[in-house]
């Protein structure tokens, strides 16, 4: 109890003083919370005042003073800064919206003069069609659009002609009616039928048939009597019979009484064609009128100089010659030097002379004619004993031929007679003794079998009339030297060089295939000559009907990529020209009328000889330039200019020509679609066939580009690379450039082959060049791809050509046959062929543009070209094609065309020109 009533009372004193300390903080607390922010205020405020204004550091201050700190600065200047853009923002708005209702303003005065803009160009379009139709009109009057001529016909009623003095005496313009052959008649032809005369029944057979084969293969021949121009009777040869023949008076009355020989014969040819050496010439004594005569044989009493025609002997009746067993023409040196096999037949005056011949001075210095046939065998044995060269000369035969008097009968059989040849580098050929003789079957055999087998014939006798003399210059394949010179004939042979000989056999072999292979040949040949004569044109060439397959043309081709690489380099005329075809017919009576020997004597082209293309070339190495209907200008004369005056225009000799691109496609569809869409917008293009060679048509479902162009495509018979060079009636413009559907060519490198093309129209100028070489260890040519600095070939799977090569490659020749077989049995070598071709007939290499190599387009399918076959494939038809040819006719250059300026970025104001390096 103590303890806690101590306790309290103890201890309540110290808990009084704790509540009075507690109460005593509050307190202070209190005040200093309170009071002393007031005290403060008032302390500050005094001082504010007491400094002034200017020394005010809490109070208010005025104009923006505030700022004037350093931790709000930046603040107020950005928001100065944004104040001013506001009202920038709002200047603008206000002018933007001005400037709406200005162009406001001028757009419905642009959609006014749109309206009125509509209204003039259509009364333009009426003036620019008025203006053309009035230019056309004028043109119509002034310069005629040339076109194939009217043709003209023979009237029935036939008035005749006036007697001539004698029927010796005959020319064309006394005894030919020229009335019945307008130049474009065509020159009709009408073939007398053999078992219509009695005569034709003692006629050989083989020659009958033979000349039957050919009447029915050739394109001038007509069965109506009435409108033809030229009318052709067979009486010979004769067949060797037991029986009696008839005699002169009696083929001479059933001549007369021909339907149509009109009491003298007139406008009638009367064909003997000779198969053997020994051919008697019956129509010696035969009155032929006013006709003409084509044999092998004529006296020279006999022969009507410039209406008669001498011709080649019919060796192959119905044969064909097997050109794979012809020799090469290389080497050019052979064996022999020259050879000759023949016994000579004594004529009659000759075998009763008793007088000792004169001697060659006297017989030089006398005043009849000599004989030199002594002479020359003297001299030809003493060339073969002196063993300077290997000659072989033979002048007495174990099976010597039936010949006429005083000729060279022929020895052994045929084919004994070609091995000799065949090892000869020169053939004699000597003319009769008689000169009364001026040609005989047996030179004329002479002369076939030394051609055939590249022989080069040397004629001994400059008064021998050769087959088609009038128009073959026979001193480019055969020498012809006159009997006095035959003592000089050893050291004239051997003075010829080796490109002299080969030109000399090469050219022999053009005329052996070309007048004289074939029974087809002779009949083409002998109505030429005569067609030639009267200076009526050829007819042309039946072209390859293009049997277009219907397509859908729905796809709009854009724009293609490659044009993007041309920069600044204009390739052709801002607005695309319509489609112009190449003028047809300019030149039928000039290459008819003019340059006959040039004509006759050149591998062939558009000539007056034989069938010629409708589109008349003008190539350099084939025609003249002609002021007057042809396209030419003088050089200068073009209206190319500088700068894009060049770019924009063709110029030079023929300033306005387009091109054809012939591609050839085979079930690549979506690979043909791409190539034909990269041809939108390419200048001078006239128009695209696309040899279809699938023997499945396109899919229905196909819509194929519309490039602005037509798009011919052409279904074919069969499946042939050979399709590609068929000349088909689609294509209208003397330019093709055949391309593969799988080729990808810029526009600028199309325009500047195109450009270098027309420099060089008679070759083949292209892209990937290729070339041939010769393989030492096997003895034999091969293919090469290989990228080198020299070619011979450029591939015609890009590659410019004129269309006259279509008319005339795999078709003329007839050793293209062979050559079209080999291309169709490898499905190869198309392009190789015509390389050949071209080489063979020109005589130059392709022209390489460009420095590109290959030109596939990148992800396309497989070709044939990459199967492991294809290289193997090509040197056998090098090989074959030589074979064929007899030489190797590529020839190799270091020559490429490329432009200076390629692609160069040039102001343009300054000239930019394609240069040739």
């Amino acid at each position: 109890m103590l303890r806690n009533s101590g306790g309290v009372g103890v201890g309540g004193q110290p808990w009084v003083l704790r509540r009075v300390r507690l109460t005593w903080l509050s307190f202070m607390l209190f005040f200093i919370l309170v009071f002393f922010p007031l005290i403060a205020h008032y302390y500050l405020t005094t001082i504010d005042e007491a400094g002034g204004p200017d020394k005010r550091i809490f109070g208010p201050r005025p104009g923006g003073e505030l700022c004037e700190a350093k931790h709000v600065q930046d603040l107020c200047r950005i928001r100065e800064s944004v104040s001013e853009e506001l009202l920038q923002l709002e200047a603008k708005r206000q002018e933007l919206n001005g400037e709406i209702a200005r162009l406001n303003l001028r757009i419905e005065a642009c959609k006014r003069s749109i309206d009125s803009a509509k209204q003039d160009l259509l009364q333009l379009k009426n003036v620019i069609s008025q203006t053309e139709h009035s230019y056309k009109e004028l043109m119509a009057q002034n310069q005629p659009k040339l076109s194939l001529p009217v043709r003209l016909l023979p009237d029935k009623e036939d008035p005749g002609l006036p007697p001539p003095k004698s029927s010796r005496s005959c020319r064309l313009r006394s005894c030919f009616d020229y009335a019945r052959c307008p130049l474009t008649s065509g020159f009709p032809v009408y073939v007398y039928d053999t078992g219509s005369y009695s005569w034709g029944d003692y006629l050989d057979p083989l020659v009958k048939q033979a000349f039957a084969a050919s009447v029915k293969s050739n394109i001038y021949v007509t069965d109506n009597p009435s409108i033809a121009c030229l009318y052709l009777v067979l009486v010979g040869e004769l067949q060797e019979s037991p029986s009696p023949q008839p005699s002169p008076a009696e083929l001479e009355k059933q001549l007369k009484a021909l339907p149509y020989w009109r009491s003298d014969g007139h406008n009638h040819v009367l064909v003997h064609l000779s198969r053997k050496s020994m051919t008697q010439n019956f129509l010696y004594n035969v009155s032929a009128g006013r006709a003409a005569v084509a044999q092998s044989t004529f006296l020279e009493q006999q022969y009507r100089e410039g209406f008669d025609l001498v011709v080649s002997p019919l060796v192959h009746a119905l044969s064909e010659p097997n050109f794979l067993e012809v020799p090469p023409q290389v080497p050019v040196k052979r064996k022999y030097l020259f050879t000759f096999q023949g016994e000579r037949v004594e004529s009659l005056r000759s075998s009763l002379q008793e007088a000792p011949p004169q001697s060659f001075e006297e017989e030089m210095e006398g005043d009849p004619p000599a004989d030199y046939d002594d002479r020359i065998i003297g001299t030809l044995k003493a060339v073969q004993d002196s063993h300077l060269d290997q000659v072989l000369v033979e002048f007495t035969c174990k099976n010597p031929r039936s010949s006429l008097p005083t000729e060279w009968a022929l020895c052994g059989e045929r084919e004994d007679r070609l091995e000799v040849l065949k090892v000869s580098t020169f053939a004699l050929v000597i003319a009769a003794g008689d000169g009364q003789l001026v040609a005989s079957a047996g030179c004329g055999m002479r002369l076939f079998e030394a051609l055939e087998v590249g022989a080069i014939p040397v004629v001994l006798g400059d008064h021998s009339r050769l087959p088609y003399h009038q128009f073959i210059r026979w001193s480019e394949a055969a020498i012809i030297v006159p009997k006095p010179r035959v003592t000089e004939l050893h050291f004239l042979l051997r003075s010829l060089s080796d490109n002299d000989m080969l030109a000399m056999r090469r050219q022999g072999r053009f005329l052996w295939e070309t007048y004289f292979s074939t029974s087809e040949n002779v009949l083409n040949t002998i109505l030429a000559s005569i067609r030639t004569s009267i200076q009526v044109p050829a007819a042309p060439i039946n072209e390859e009907p293009a049997h277009e397959i219907p397509h859908k043309a729905g796809k709009l081709a854009g724009t293609d990529a490659n044009l993007a690489d041309n920069g600044d380099l204009d390739l052709g005329p801002v607005e695309t020209e319509p489609p112009y075809a190449s003028p047809r017919y300019l030149r039928n009576f000039t290459y008819t009328a003019s340059d006959i020997y040039r004509a006759w004597n050149r591998a062939p082209g558009p000539f007056h000889l034989f069938p010629h293309t409708p589109l008349d070339p003008v190539l350099p190495s084939e025609a003249k330039f002609l002021g007057s209907g042809t396209g030419f200008r003088p050089i200068g004369g073009g209206t190319g200019g500088s700068g894009k005056e060049f770019q924009a225009a063709l110029g030079g000799n023929v300033p306005r020509e387009q091109f054809t691109v012939v591609m050839l496609t085979y079930e690549r569809e979506e690979v043909l679609m791409n190539s034909l869409e990269r041809l939108n917008g390419l200048p001078y293009l006239n128009k695209v066939v696309v040899v279809w060679n699938s023997p499945k048509p396109p899919s229905d479902d196909l819509l194929w580009p519309d490039i602005g162009l037509p798009i011919v495509v052409v279904r074919t018979e069969k499946n042939s690379l050979n399709n590609r060079f068929l000349p088909w009636d689609a294509v209208e413009t003397e330019a093709i450039l055949s391309i593969d559907d799988d080729a990808h060519l810029r526009h600028d490198e199309i325009m500047f082959g195109f450009r270098v093309w027309r420099e060089a129209r008679d070759r083949i100028v292209g892209f990937p060049g290729r070339y041939h070489a010769w393989d030492v260890n096997h003895q034999s040519w091969l293919y090469n791809s290989n990228y080198s600095c020299e070619l011979s070939m450029v591939l015609t799977g890009a590659a410019f050509f004129h269309k006259v090569r279509s008319s005339t490659s795999l078709t003329y020749f007839p050793h293209m046959f062979a050559i079209r077989d080999m291309v169709d049995e490898y499905i190869n070598c198309e392009d190789i062929a015509m390389n050949f071709l071209v080489s063979h007939i020109t005589r130059k290499p392709p022209i390489k543009v460009t420095s590109r190599w290959t030109f596939r387009c990148p992800g396309c399918p497989q070709a044939l070209s990459h199967d492991d076959s294809h290289f193997h494939e090509r040197h056998k038809c090098i090989n074959f094609f030589v074979k064929v040819y007899g030489y190797m006719p590529l020839l190799y250059t270091q020559f490429r065309v490329d432009s200076v300026l390629f692609k160069t970025r040039l102001p343009h104001d300054k000239t930019k020109c394609f240069k040739f390096i």
